[in-house]
């Protein structure tokens, strides 16, 4: 990598942080917003669903128009949509436009990711450094994930309705990458057309793939879970502060982003069968834990959260990294799956969760979902050794 490309990098993992704060904004907030509007913890889950949804779901379709093209625009727009959106929530004056503001910064989102990495990937290759870049990227779009239930957290403590100031930082980040972002048709030549249909097939009939895809969508039920449940169990329960709450997220979060930087080191260590049952098998005796202690030793349950955020994102960037190498061609169609369509299937559920989770008890239904990432884990033995 040259100078330029290193320097591309660093610009497109900053975007990823500060696109990821504004996505980070919407769950410790929502049970806020929510009491504002008089809508249930169900209905407010069932717009965190279509959140998560319009932000992942349709990752892989922009993947393919991104793989197709040299031009940056997904990038550009996306941040800028992101940016824009996400935070106009907050004044939102009832649900159906509470819904058209998600869903609009929620699409900004579903356009960033897939090509910016592929763009990281293409700028970096697929080497070990390859795999160290990515990780950087994907931690710095977790630190910006961290940062985002800070951040609104504050600003809903002060006045909620201050938050849509806080889009200056991500307009002015999407004209410096204009500048600092580099076409790739200055570096690569054209890339030959995919067909739509015979990618998708492809990519769908693989069977690493299909095992890593199901291995990303039990990392992304688990945290998804968390973070969309408990701000409603901290609010409605324990009565903690927004700041509680979002600084609670927020170290969430950064042991996530921890556990992606460090990931490629213990994966050296440990071997990469070894990382992955560890971060889906823990999962389980930990929230555990955390049902036992939340109302008796509120620290201890804190600290249990923290390491359940750690342990879980370990296997985001060993997935992205072997789903890349298996299917070269489809840098940016494979991170749409990995990255976007794994937290838009859980999401489609997301609302049921809400539902049984205000029927039967938060802690109880995390319980139950964490025995799905632990059972699951029997498919690592079917990844090829290399």
């Amino acid at each position: 990598m040259d100078k330029k490309t290193i320097k591309a990098i660093k610009w497109l993992s900053l975007g990823h942080l500060v696109n990821d704060s504004y996505t980070g904004f919407i769950n410790p907030i929502m049970p806020f917003i929510a009491a504002k509007l008089g809508i249930t913890m169900a209905m407010a889950t069932l717009v965190l669903s279509l959140s998560n949804i319009f932000s992942s779901m349709l990752q892989p379709i922009f993947g393919f128009f991104a793989d197709n093209m040299l031009k940056r625009m997904f990038i550009f727009w996306g941040l800028i949509m992101t940016s824009l959106f996400i935070p106009l929530t907050t004044i939102a004056p009832n649900v159906y436009v509470l819904i058209i503001f998600v869903i609009l910064g929620s699409l900004g989102s579903s356009f960033y990711h897939p090509q910016s990495s592929g763009f990281v990937s293409k700028f970096a290759g697929t080497d070990d450094a390859g795999a160290r870049c990515m990780g950087q990227f994907i931690s710095m779009g977790s630190i910006g994930y961290a940062l985002g239930p800070l951040i609104a957290a504050f600003v809903v403590q002060h006045d909620m309705t201050k938050m849509p100031l806080t889009s200056v930082t991500g307009l002015v980040l999407a004209c410096f990458m204009f500048s600092f972002v580099p076409k790739l048709s200055n570096i690569y030549p054209k890339p030959k057309h995919k067909n739509f249909k015979d990618s998708f097939v492809t990519i769908l009939k693989n069977k690493t793939m299909n095992l890593l895809m199901i291995i990303s969508m039990m990392k992304v039920l688990i945290t998804t879970s968390c973070c969309t449940l408990l701000p409603f169990l901290w609010k409605n329960e324990m009565h903690y502060s927004p700041i509680y709450i979002g600084t609670a997220l927020f170290l969430f979060v950064i042991a996530g982003s921890i556990g992606s930087f460090t990931s490629r080191s213990i994966e050296v260590k440990w071997g990469t069968k070894n990382l992955l049952y560890f971060s889906m098998i823990a999962t389980l005796p930990m929230i555990l834990l955390f049902h036992a202690t939340y109302k008796t030793h509120p620290v201890i349950s804190l600290i249990t959260f923290i390491i359940i955020g750690y342990t879980t994102m370990l296997a985001q960037p060993v997935t992205m990294v072997m789903g890349q190498k298996l299917l070269p061609q489809f840098k940016s169609i494979v991170a749409g799956f990995m990255n976007g369509f794994a937290w838009g299937v859980v999401a489609v559920s997301l609302s049921l969760i809400g539902l049984c989770a205000e029927k039967y008890g938060i802690t109880n239904v995390l319980i139950i979902l964490s025995l799905f990432p632990a059972i699951s884990s029997y498919i690592v033995k079917y990844l090829p050794e290399n």
